[in-house]
């Protein structure tokens, strides 16, 4: 059996998804730069090009080997702003229409703008709640909170409500990511 193999566009380094191949390149983790490896794309007709983090992707599901497409998506945290109305905090999402209409992205800041290795709402749940990610500047995550998932391709905006989530529309202008309180004097 040969070491190195390439199944459809998968590159496969002694059993390790390695790579894929993408445009006539071979895309590849450093983790497996060898001489061997080298050799065979060459042999092959394939440059290889070197990024991070391709095996973790890979052999997590977070990469789709035959397009190369990130299967996640990026993570986004709106939290309703220090000034905005005390009683739209902590609210389901029936109550707050009741009393103030659709959630007003004017009302939210972003306090977190990343990658996480799940696009599942209550694994997010749980994620921003007791293991909060680095670069995380707000409140565990709660009712009246919205949670963004983010691609090339558009944007999903999930209301954090009394049980689960429910998909809103929400356009939040652009925002600095939050940086916490500030001072005047």
């Amino acid at each position: 059996m040969n070491p190195i193999q390439i199944k459809g566009k998968l590159i496969q380094y002694y059993g390790n998804k390695a790579g894929y191949i993408e445009k006539g390149k071979a895309i590849v983790d450093p983790l497996f730069k060898t001489e061997q490896l080298q050799s065979y794309l060459a042999k092959q007709g394939f440059e290889p090009e070197w990024r991070d983090g391709i095996h973790e992707g890979l052999a997590k599901g977070n990469i789709d080997p035959e397009s190369g497409t990130r299967l996640l998506k990026s993570c986004r945290i709106w939290q309703l702003k220090p000034e905005a109305d005390v009683m739209m905090k902590f609210i389901g999402y029936d109550e707050l229409l009741e009393r103030y209409g659709e959630p007003d992205p004017n009302n939210y800041q972003a306090v977190y703008d990343g990658e996480v290795e799940t696009n599942n709402l209550d694994e997010l749940f749980t994620k921003f709640n007791l293991d909060h990610p680095p670069g995380y500047e707000g409140h565990s995550l709660s009712m009246s909170d919205v949670v963004e998932l983010y691609d090339s391709s558009g944007s999903t905006f999930h209301y954090v409500d009394r049980f689960g989530f429910k998909e809103i529309s929400f356009h939040p202008p652009e925002q600095e990511l939050y940086e916490g309180p500030t001072m005047s004097m």
